[in-house]
């Protein structure tokens, strides 16, 4: 007696492309393959006719005009300031920080700013390929959890300046904020948390000291209403 075929193996998903691009190789492109993933995991890139084959698949995308390739990764980035798109953006950098951005950002800035314009930025990043982003903004806490709503993977900067904002009125407070941020999402697959000095010219020499004598910082910009 011959033996029993073998049972397509399962899976959650099945992509389909005219053309896939991996990370590896380098500078290769695959015509006509798919791409099996199995909860979160890819665990295989093959040739779509040895695709259907092998892979039962709860669910089955074909793009056969479309190339598939990894998300994109922006790696600085403001994105609540998506709200603020256009505002004074022919101006020199200090002028358009210190008369225009942080007077405005003092008047308005908030948790629901922030939701509303992560929310904004990540339609927008979606839409051009992009699926993670190295962020840098207050209320990084709302961040968070926003770029977890969505699942969308972030590294969000825990924003360290050497002024009073709606987020944060003392060093001491901007670093407690940032450990906390920390704690909180330390475990998370899709988030993670890094300190984020905003600049030499708005962070003081002296806060790594905690403690020690401090300078008056370069530039000073209005606290935050």
């Amino acid at each position: 007696m011959s033996d029993s075929p073998h049972l397509p193996e399962a899976c959650d998903l099945l992509i389909e492309a005219g053309h896939v691009v991996p990370i590896e190789p380098h500078a290769v492109v695959l015509e006509d393959h798919a791409v099996a993933v199995r909860g979160s995991e890819i665990v295989a890139i093959l040739p779509r006719a040895e695709a259907r084959a092998r892979f039962r698949a709860t669910q089955v995308v074909s793009r056969p005009d479309a190339a598939l390739m990894p998300g994109l990764v922006n790696a600085h980035t403001h994105n609540p300031m998506t709200l603020l798109r256009g505002v004074a953006d022919d101006l020199p950098l200090m002028t358009w920080l210190q008369q225009h951005i942080w007077p405005v950002e003092a008047a308005v800035i908030g948790p629901e700013f922030v939701a509303d314009g992560t929310i904004l930025a990540i339609a927008e990043m979606l839409r051009g390929g992009t699926t993670c982003a190295n962020e840098n903004y207050f209320f990084g806490d709302v961040q968070a959890a926003v770029y977890k709503k969505h699942g969308f993977r972030a590294l969000v900067g825990a924003v360290i300046i050497d002024f009073p904002t709606a987020w944060a009125k003392t060093d001491d407070e901007y670093f407690a904020k940032a450990g906390e941020l920390h704690d909180q999402w330390r475990t998370d697959p899709l988030i993670g948390t890094a300190f984020a000095p905003h600049a030499p010219y708005t962070v003081n020499d002296a806060i790594p000291v905690r403690g020690g004598r401090r300078s008056p910082p370069r530039h000073r910009a209005p606290a935050a209403a």
